[in-house]
């Protein structure tokens, strides 16, 4: 067995590397040691709000869009204590409208929610993601955020995740960021996907380095700290583990 597999890793993804590279210590508590932290309200927020999308670019009303997206949200966050819960359910309809005003030019998407897989050179899992938005007829890939604070540029994390797409995407000549707020919206063209690509292809050889170490997850716990301030240790559960693992 790989590494990967003798720590249960069937494949990688963006989201994976992201986490790698910015809190190891929270990838070993999710991936290695089996800790899920609960999704919070702002999560769903972002599911819900696709949903919606995709129901108002493919035909649907407005009406139809914001229901769906309320629906949607609702289903996700009904046993959800997040105290932001209320908040993120009145960014719905406003998020909805910004990302459909700025995308029903594109016209219908040819796909929605599609698979892709890359595999890396040395890497022995793929790597697996799954776009928002594509227009193959116009050789156009967009991926939306909804986000209360409009970023003036791509987010580094985002930027690695859309390369992926655009790279397992033969055909496409440009790759996209919609970033949705209740008040504006915009988009923003991926530039040099390729430095991107190899960027979340460096994090994956570090990871296998990394789990090359030991077969053991608790003796590889104890070759990171965590940063007890990091939003990733937010969750009160999330937080306990780290004190029973780290004892901090």
């Amino acid at each position: 067995m790989n590494c990967f597999e003798q720590h249960g890793i069937a494949h990688l993804s963006p989201s994976t590397c992201n986490t790698f590279a910015a809190a190891p210590a929270a990838f070993v508590l999710q991936k290695l040691l089996g800790q899920r932290s609960s999704v919070g309200a702002a999560a769903h927020r972002g599911t819900a709000v696709e949903a919606g999308v995709v129901v108002g670019l493919s035909g649907g009303s407005r009406s139809d869009a914001v229901g769906e997206a309320k629906s949607t949200y609702s289903k996700l966050t009904a046993l959800n204590a997040d105290p932001s819960r209320d908040k993120e359910a009145a960014a719905l309809e406003p998020m909805v409208m910004q990302a459909l005003d700025e995308l029903e030019p594109y016209g219908p998407p040819t796909s929605t929610q599609g698979k892709v897989e890359w595999w890396i050179e040395g890497i022995p899992v793929p790597m697996i993601g799954f776009y928002d938005f594509e227009w193959a007829n116009h050789g156009t890939l967009v991926d939306l955020k909804t986000t209360h604070y409009l970023p003036s540029k791509v987010k580094t994390p985002h930027a690695r995740q859309v390369a992926l797409y655009y790279a397992a995407r033969p055909g496409l000549t440009d790759a996209r960021l919609c970033y949705a707020t209740p008040k504006k919206c915009a988009v923003y063209l991926l530039d040099t996907p390729e430095e991107h690509l190899k960027a979340l292809e460096n994090i994956a050889r570090c990871m296998m380095k990394f789990l090359s170490v030991s077969n053991d997850p608790k003796e590889l716990a104890h070759l990171v700290v965590p940063d007890v301030d990091s939003f990733y240790f937010n969750d009160p559960a999330t937080r306990r583990s780290v004190y029973e693992v780290w004892g901090i």
